[in-house]
């Protein structure tokens, strides 16, 4: 072959490998031309609520796979099986405030598109994990991908409506969010009997190509160029730095973290608590159901209640509840050697799990309340902070989990406490809107 000849092949090579690298990574480099197409109403809150859906099914389908994972790859023992949730959190935590910002720059398919790459990353080395701290690496990346979708869905929804139709959208996804956590652990249970506890992470590899096909190809961008904000770590950093020294802004989020944290150090400890406290482990994924309907419940009744009572007082009244069920469970427990009766648990735990449905709208919106020039860094530090602090919580109770319900009971009571403090000091706080730094 001569050497002209031999040129010319090398530039067709190298084109074809351009061609298809070009072909896999154009859906999330370059969204800004794919095929424009602007989805129904319907469409577009059944894609959103699906991908936002992804986090909670992230979070709670792996629990009906923990105590096989314990016995594979730890040998049985499950001291440190509960971090399977707190790792995908400090991931979570980790990619939020990147996610925000970003999607604000390069558009919102881009930030989706990126964060469930990122997140079939994590997929993959979970699968082909042979121990456990393999493992929670692989959680960790995959809550760093999460992230994305969870972040990007919650700007594209408020790019397209506002006012009373984005409130109407958002309690649609919301009632989704209600369902995830009720049938993720079925759903889990059920992908097992296909295979071992890898096929959930199988199974999420093909949802969340579901997910980027259905965004891909019937979703247009909603964040145009022209409303696209330039990233300038300067500028978001002294914005991100304001929003933090608000005195609204960050009692509200500590406190929804408190909350968030509650919630990942009952999903750690879940199956355990059906399985070995109470030997009722046939009947998980309906007993587990079964509180995160109490839960469903008290979102929906709070959509009611709110514009009646305030925000304000119905927080303080569900953490007040809060207080009190996680005391007498604390007590329940301490007489009788840290297992109460199964009733009991599950009467005085839906109680603290209603509180907890009562309170994530509520603080959420607390903590947004001041950030109308700033929604999009203040989303992302918000989400990041309250998953750092859930991170605390859940690692901590998980390490004093002693197969008892004490270190739970403790928890709850304590951290419905603080939060109590917290927002009574956001309550009598000045409300000061955050204002985007100037360059």
């Amino acid at each position: 072959m001569s050497l002209d000849a031999h040129d010319t092949a090398s530039r067709h090579g190298r084109r074809a490998r351009y061609t298809i690298v070009s072909l896999v990574l154009n859906p999330v480099w370059n969204t800004s031309h794919m095929p424009v197409r602007q989805t129904s109403k319907r469409e577009f809150i059944a894609l959103f609520g699906f991908l936002t859906s992804l986090t909670a099914l992230s979070i709670d389908a792996v629990i009906a796979g923990m105590p096989v994972i314990a016995q594979e790859l730890s040998g049985g023992a499950d001291a440190d099986v509960h971090l399977i949730i707190s790792a995908l959190v400090l991931g979570m935590a980790v990619g939020e405030p990147v996610f925000g910002p970003l999607s604000d720059a390069r558009g919102r398919k881009f930030a989706i598109l990126l964060g469930i790459a990122i997140f079939m990353m994590g997929v993959v080395l979970a699968i082909t994990a042979e121990d456990l701290n393999t493992l929670l690496l692989a959680r960790f990346i995959q809550g760093v991908g999460v992230a994305g979708p969870k972040i990007g869905s919650r700007a594209a929804i408020r790019d397209r409506y506002e006012g009373a139709s984005m409130a109407r959208a958002m309690s649609i996804i919301m009632t989704v969010m209600i369902l995830v956590p009720m049938l993720a652990p079925a759903l889990g249970e059920l992908v097992m009997l296909m295979g071992s506890w890898r096929t959930i992470f199988i199974a999420y590899c093909v949802l969340a190509v579901i997910a980027a096909l259905w965004l891909s190809l019937r979703q247009a961008e909603p964040l145009p160029l022209e409303r696209r904000t330039p990233f300038r770590w300067r500028q978001t950093l002294a914005t991100a730095l304001r929003i933090s020294i608000n005195p609204r802004v960050m009692p509200s989020t500590i406190a929804a973290g408190l909350m968030f944290g509650c919630l990942t150090s009952y999903y750690g400890i879940a199956a355990s608590i059906f399985h070995d406290i109470y030997d009722v482990g046939g009947y998980f994924t309906t007993l587990f159901a079964l509180l995160a309907l109490g839960m469903g419940i008290a979102t929906l009744t709070n959509s009611r209640l709110v514009l009646r009572m305030g925000m304000y007082r119905l927080s303080k009244l569900a953490l007040m509840g809060m207080v009190a069920s996680g005391a007498l469970l604390l007590a329940f427990s301490a007489a009788s050697d840290g297992a109460p009766s199964l009733i009991v648990f599950m009467l005085l735990f839906s109680c603290s799990l209603f509180a907890v449905g009562v309170l994530f709208g509520n603080l959420g919106a607390m903590a947004m309340e001041p950030l109308g020039a700033v929604a999009g860094v203040g989303a992302s530090v918000i989400a990041s902070v309250s998953s750092a602090v859930a991170v605390l919580v859940s690692m901590t109770s998980g390490h004093f989990y002693n197969q008892t319900l004490i270190p739970l009971a403790i928890c709850l009571s304590a951290c419905a406490l603080f939060s109590l403090v917290l927002v009574h000091k956001a309550e009598n706080s000045e409300l000061v809107p955050v204002l985007a730094s100037i360059r």
